[in-house]
């Protein structure tokens, strides 16, 4: 660093001394800009993130088990283009289930697994008897997120649902 400076002198016709002393709040903020870069640079959360590809608002609803059974929330309204965190933090279980409807189009991106839903906003816990217990039943896609802690899942206008780690 002092090669640096005395070159610098040099150049510019000035002392080491004066280039220091003009130089020196940038060296004391140097540790600050370090720590507030490694901190900045700290992994993301984990998070299950739900993206509409589509040129509709979607409604979208989503399944897991966790140590309390099965559970189902939903509707997280997505509007065309833009995605939405719906789940922060470790996802409760490896396997997430997701179910969405086209607001605006009509249809639905179906899977193969039943799990209970309703018209409004909701949180049901287990997924069987559905209709005995006053709920509507969607096929949900499932998502197999092994060892990833962090999820991206995309609808699409073509009716696909695609998923991968972020």
């Amino acid at each position: 660093m002092f090669l640096a400076i005395k070159q610098l002198s040099n150049q510019i016709g000035q002392s080491p001394m004066t280039i220091f002393a003009i130089l020196r709040p940038t060296f004391l903020a140097c540790p600050l800009v370090c720590l507030i870069s490694g901190v900045l640079a700290l992994p993301a959360q984990a998070e299950l993130k739900l993206c509409n590809a589509t040129s509709s608002r979607v409604g979208v609803a989503i399944g897991y088990q966790d140590q309390r059974g099965w559970a189902t929330e939903g509707w997280w309204n997505i509007g065309a283009q833009t995605c939405e965190s719906v789940l922060k933090g470790p996802t409760p279980s490896r396997y997430i289930y997701v179910y969405a409807i086209d607001y605006e189009r009509g249809g639905a991106w179906a899977g193969t697994h039943a799990m209970c839903i309703s018209d409004s906003t909701f949180s049901i816990r287990e997924v069987e008897n559905c209709e005995g217990r006053g709920y509507g039943t969607g096929k949900f896609h499932e998502v197999d997120t092994g060892s990833a802690n962090s999820w991206t899942v995309r609808f699409s206008d073509a009716d696909e649902v695609t998923a991968e780690p972020n």
